[in-house]
């Protein structure tokens, strides 16, 4: 074909295709998804595929709803927030003591789940005199709450406020002695392990402090008092950062390992495409090969090919599938899938390029090749093979969407590959962490709408290549 001839040909194409709507969405939302699985990194952050499935994502509150919540609740959710070093103010304390001072405005109805102090690096001499740390929170109403009082660091040391076992203490001791109530000796057991620090500490010191306080809106000043004990001692606060882990974060929620929901989200979509037009691709080209050369040699070598096609197409996929994802101890590598999802998507195709191959081969142009000397191979692939390419493109995005739903479908049974970043295996882990039933809804909505989103995406743009390219559709 000329280069003049595929010039036209496109010209055509793209006439035709402007007058597609539904083609013309479908390559929008395409473009949506290529921009954000090209882009991940750079939309998110680098590392999450390395730390997705190997460790808890300490920095990020677990299992709270996405910021936008608060435009459509009654109540306002503290959100997540995190202060870096460059972000506090740095005082001189004197005799070696320096003061980090975060002032954090609350005016929300519910605070934050947890404050946590990280990012430590201490160089000492002496293990037993290594520099040592005082927390104190100052409150709107004047009052000053001692949370830790002289505590040494080092450079491994996390302060989770919420469960640190010194701060409930200190917290509870400083709010009876505030609140002058008088408690029991049991009540105060009881009350003490019930209690909530994060709501006590932002909440009105008033009869209700222990079962329901009312939050207090205003500044709060977070002091932390570092003093170092050895004059050899080296603190290095440089990656030092404090966390006010919100009841909310970001766009998407976060799950039980504090997992970014919208980072798992957008890394997916590099696994969903990658699996889904590679096995399209690939499973279309082989029936497309296998249906052109069983109708072209005929005889007794077409009936055994679709005898062998028809044995092929009468196998239960899925429950292969699974059974060959418990062969292999119960997890399968994307690799893997890809090569499972060829094996059994390319029945169908065959079957309708065969067909089609039966008409063609008994075409003029055919004859005369044949005539001419031209060899089965050059045949088929020079004169019938381009005949059925339209037929091909449509079909490989209408193929799409099934490699995706069996992915996910996969994943979700708990055989995919558990060290990816897939749609499948974050629904996967929102059963074993019964999201559905504790009403976390943005853990299961957000993959099922994606990978419906995929699916609406490429039937769309199938849809509009068929018309476009099967002149059967053309005069419908």
């Amino acid at each position: 074909m000329r280069l003049e001839d595929v010039r036209e040909s496109v010209k055509d194409f793209a006439h035709e295709f402007r007058y597609q709507k539904g083609g013309i969405i479908g390559l929008i939302l395409l473009i949506i998804l290529v921009s954000a699985a090209v882009l991940a990194p750079q939309i998110t952050s680098p590392d999450v595929a390395k730390r997705w499935s190997k460790e808890f994502w300490v920095e990020n509150p677990p299992n709270v709803p996405p910021t936008w919540i608060n435009y459509f609740s009654s109540k306002k959710l503290a959100p997540h927030q995190v202060y870096s070093i460059n972000d506090l103010e740095i005082l001189d304390g004197g005799d070696g003591e320096k003061i980090l001072r975060i002032v954090y405005e609350s005016n929300y109805d519910v605070p934050p789940k947890d404050i946590v102090l990280q990012g430590f690096k201490v160089s000492s001499h002496d293990v037993k005199n290594k520099p040592r740390m005082t927390v104190v929170l100052k409150r709107p109403d004047g009052l000053e709450v001692k949370l830790i009082e002289d505590r040494m660091i080092s450079s491994n040391t996390v302060i989770q406020i919420a469960t640190n076992t010194e701060v409930k203490n200190n917290v509870f001791k400083w709010s009876k002695e505030v609140s002058d109530i008088e408690l029991k000796p049991v009540e105060e057991i009881k009350l003490q392990a019930l209690m909530d620090t994060m709501k006590i500490l932002f909440g009105k010191i008033d009869e209700n402090i222990f079962k329901q306080p009312t939050p207090l809106h205003g500044k709060y000043v977070l002091e932390i008092r570092i003093k170092t004990v050895d004059d050899g001692d080296v603190l290095d606060l440089s990656g030092f950062s404090v966390i006010f882990s919100g009841r909310t974060f970001g766009l998407m929620g976060t799950d039980s390992k504090g997992r970014d929901i919208w980072a798992g989200l957008v890394w997916g979509t590099r696994v969903s495409l990658a699996v889904g037009i590679a096995v399209a691709v690939l499973s279309v080209l082989i029936g497309i090969v296998y249906g052109v050369a069983s109708a072209y040699f005929g005889g007794w070598k077409d009936e055994t090919m679709q005898r062998f096609n028809e044995f092929m197409f009468s196998l239960p996929v899925l429950p292969i599938l699974i059974l060959l994802g418990a062969y292999f101890k119960g997890h399968v590598d994307l690799f893997q899938i890809v090569l499972l999802l060829v094996l059994f998507g390319w029945v169908g195709v065959a079957k309708v390029a065969r067909s089609m191959a039966l008409q063609i081969k008994e075409q003029t142009f055919v004859e005369a090749a044949r005539a001419l000397g031209a060899g089965s191979g050059r045949i088929v692939f020079k004169h019938i093979m381009p005949q059925i390419m339209p037929y091909a493109f449509s079909q490989m995005a209408l193929s799409v969407p099934y490699a995706v739903m069996t992915e996910a479908a996969l994943s979700f049974l708990g055989l995919g590959d558990p060290t990816a970043v897939t749609w499948g295996q974050m629904l996967y882990d929102a059963q074993n962490a019964g999201a559905t039933i504790n009403g976390y809804w943005w853990w299961v909505v957000p993959p099922g709408l994606a990978i419906a989103l995929v699916g609406l995406a490429f039937v769309l743009l199938g849809v509009a290549l068929d018309r476009i390219l099967n002149p059967r559709m053309r005069t419908l």
